[in-house]
């Protein structure tokens, strides 16, 4: 059996990427426990094969593992890292030899982001910061050679986005309006004041994802005047729909690839319940994926990143009993080269297979969930009930250590997306306003009833574990429904939502009207809100408990998880409570990890 430590410990390499003239090879591996940057030469060989020279680590991070990286040109990488969980990231730079590391955004307290890497520009890209207020986001042009930034525009207050073309120009804003409502503001250039253009309520989704290659109309993802989000090519003067391009009936799409060197779009993309849903725009684009799928029949492959000729390419591939495999693609010859395995100790032999399902809910929703049972064990199983976070989020098919961990440890795990997980179209996403606790959570509730019917789960032997939102549902689950779990695993979840509402993050603020509509409203849903924060009903509370929380935790405050462990204490009752100083919303640090899956695995062995 595999140790609690192989599971969680770090990938031995993860995260590759090409440089943009395909000299080159990056990936995340440890140093000191944590993630950093490494870079090889990709040499040839006699016959041109590819031969990687000696891996050269960039970075020295020992804190705290890096957030991600990406290339600046052919002689840089840039990455983010944030202060013990706090989510205020910020942009680093370092050359391939190790040399000349500097910080662009040495602010305290300042969250920063890249808005577009400006790729045909070697010296400069595009991000944004929070420096000015910290309640928005500000568009700068940074040189990385100087460090020299040049503020774009002044956030009025309510922009939350912005989109370029492919000049590298900003061109789009996206707004909030009114607290609900959302705005698209546009300009033909960088000299023309924004314009809106279309407003309409945070139900209807409209992204443009890319300009045309003539800069002219805009490729979007869209689900106004229909359920289900289609890709559409949209003039964004007026957002005018010129084309259906693609929809599914059953789920939204949720990315696009496109050719730089070909100008084109290549494809659509869906999350199906088991293998992606790809739909092609010509038959080169289909062929050539098929070219690369024939190397790995039966895998899952994806295309993780190609130089900028699209001659060479990085193919990830995996499943759902291993953490996958990177392999060097070259088009010109059809050859697969391998690279690396992420996770090298983890064998097929050693995993179980992570089985779709559905069930109906007492409303007639039908749910899609993933089963995964223990090997060699017969009759009704202990199953932990596994609700994901988000809420507006979703689970997938695919290898998942902590499902893989708990079944070798003799559970079957469950794992549902219930109303409101994303990817399912307008009307199941809005099935879940206002029903934390409640519709949200008859659809869990219900999901357990369906494995108890099928003789799968052993009623006597139910817990759930989830985190963040996942969390939150834990603790509603042992509140409102306490006769189903023997014990539960609440991890940085909320308890309290109104406690939650007031020390969100800074920059959710602009977006609290929205959440009112979503969440609830603290003035006119008082009573609901009390009815559904479990903090304010440990009472109910009938089953042991472990909580773990990260003290910085900038989304669910530390308070969330004091509060129930105050309330349970308050009656006599002992909680397991567990608070890493150096964590923020949820446990990234390698040692933090294997304490709270060490301390998960005791908590179930001795209650379930």
């Amino acid at each position: 059996m595999l140790t609690l430590e192989d599971y969680f410990r770090n990938p031995k390499c993860s995260s590759y990427q090409l440089s943009p003239d395909g000299e080159h090879l990056s990936f995340l591996a440890p140093y000191e426990d944590r993630l950093n940057i490494f870079v090889q030469k990709i040499e040839r060989g006699e016959n041109d094969e590819p031969v990687l020279s000696e891996p050269v680590r960039l970075t020295s991070e020992t804190e705290r593992s890096l957030a991600g990286y990406m290339w600046k040109g052919n002689d840089r990488i840039l990455f983010t890292k944030d202060n013990g969980g706090d989510e205020n990231f910020h942009l680093y730079g370092v050359r391939i030899d190790g040399t000349d590391e500097q910080c662009y955004t040495p602010f305290d307290k300042v969250r920063a982001g890249i808005i577009d890497d400006l790729i045909d520009c070697p010296d400069e890209l595009l991000i944004c910061m929070n420096q000015r207020n910290p309640e928005v986001f500000d568009p700068y042009r940074l040189n990385i050679r100087t460090g020299e930034m040049k503020l774009l525009a002044e956030n009025p207050g309510n922009y939350q986005g912005w989109t370029t073309d492919h000049n590298g120009r900003l061109r789009v804003v996206y707004a909030i309006v009114d607290g609900v409502n959302t705005q698209i503001l546009y300009r033909e250039t960088e000299d023309d004041e924004f314009q809106p253009v279309i407003t309409t309520n945070f139900k209807d989704s409209l992204n443009f994802v890319l300009f045309t290659p003539d800069n002219h109309d805009v490729y979007a993802v869209t689900n106004i005047g229909r359920d289900k989000s289609a890709l559409v090519v949209m003039d964004p003067r007026t957002c005018k729909e010129k084309e259906l391009l693609f929809q599914h009936e059953q789920y939204d799409v949720a990315s696009m690839s496109y050719s730089r060197v070909r100008k084109r779009l290549l494809s659509a993309y869906c999350t199906g319940h088991s293998l992606p849903i790809r739909h092609y725009f010509d038959d080169e684009t289909k062929a050539f994926r098929e070219r690369i799928e024939a190397h790995f029949p039966g895998q899952r492959v994806g295309l993780a990143d190609n130089d900028l000729k699209e001659e060479h390419y990085l193919v990830y591939v995996g499943s759902d009993r291993t953490r996958g495999s990177y392999w060097y693609y070259d088009k010109a010859t059809d050859t697969c080269t391998f690279i690396a395995d992420v996770a090298p100790w983890i064998t097929e032999e050693d995993t179980v297979s992570m089985e779709p399902v559905t069930y109906t809910t007492r409303d007639g929703l039908t749910i899609e969930a993933y089963l995964s049972r223990p090997k060699n064990v017969e009759g009704p199983l202990p199953v932990i009930i596994n609700p994901h976070g988000g809420p507006w989020a979703r689970d997938h098919w695919g290898y998942n250590s902590e499902v893989q961990f708990l079944c070798s440890r003799g559970y079957a795990v469950f794992q549902m997306n219930f109303r409101g997980s994303t990817g399912y179209g307008r009307k199941f996403l809005e099935a879940s306003y206002k029903q934390w606790g409640l519709k949200m959570q008859d659809d869990i509730t219900d999901g357990v009833h369906w494995l108890i019917d099928e003789g799968i789960a052993d009623p006597e032997r139910i817990a759930i574990y989830g985190g963040s939102y996942g969390g939150y549902a834990t603790l509603a689950g042992i509140c409102f429904t306490p006769e189903l779990y023997k014990c539960a695993v609440d991890y940085v979840g909320v308890s309290n939502l109104f406690t939650f509402m007031k020390t969100i993050p800074p920059y959710w603020r602009p977006l609290l009207e929205m959440m009112h509509e979503q969440v609830g409203d603290p003035e006119k849903d008082r009573e609901q809100m009390e009815a559904t924060s479990p903090a304010l009903h440990t009472d109910q509370i009938r089953c042991p408990l472990f909580i773990a929380q990260g003290a910085n935790d900038p989304r669910v405050n530390k308070a969330e998880s004091d509060q129930i462990v105050e309330g349970l204490r308050a009656r006599g009752i002992e909680v397991e409570y567990m608070v890493k100083d150096n964590e923020g919303h949820g446990f990234r640090n390698q040692e933090n990890k294997f304490d709270f899956y060490r301390a998960m695995e005791h908590f179930l062995a001795k209650n379930l």
